[in-house]
């Protein structure tokens, strides 16, 4: 009981200390509006209590570089967000993905690998297909397809 007394004291201490060191909500505005031109109104809806950190990881996994290129990172987005039918993120997507370079072909691609997707994955499973089936004949599928790269 002691340690996890021990443990919650230092979370709060650790806790208390974050929250007196971080932006204000004005500072955070002030960093959006720089990056971005202007404050965007969904993130005035952003409770002050976690503004800062919904920016920071706003901003490191939507625009900052990354080990997927970003113009990649979004045509994902793309692929997702029509997947997911979600317009905001259809069209955010869409836009960045072109900011970045994609081009119409590419989104195209994009959204129609998600339906593809999305079609085999309904089929597969609604047609109950073993799953230790299916993984050891595509493993043994890509053996395949490696040889036969492998011979050219």
């Amino acid at each position: 009981m002691k340690a996890i007394s021990i443990f919650l004291f230092a979370f709060l201490l650790m806790s208390t200390s974050l929250a007196q060191s971080g932006m204000t909500k004005q500072e955070v505005y002030n960093d959006i509006e720089k990056t971005l031109g202007k404050v965007p109104s969904f993130f005035k809806l952003i409770p002050e209590r976690s503004l800062e950190l919904e920016w920071k990881l706003f901003k490191t996994l939507q625009l900052e570089e990354s080990p997927i290129p970003n113009k990649y990172r979004e045509l994902i987005g793309v692929a997702v967000s029509a997947a997911t039918k979600c317009g905001y993120c259809s069209f955010f997507h869409t836009e960045v993905a072109k900011l970045f370079g994609a081009t119409d072909e590419e989104i195209e691609d994009a959204v129609h690998y998600a339906k593809s997707s999305a079609g085999w994955s309904t089929y597969i499973n609604g047609m109950q297909v073993d799953y230790d089936q299916f993984t050891e004949e595509l493993l043994e599928s890509i053996e395949y397809v490696k040889m036969q790269s492998a011979q050219k």
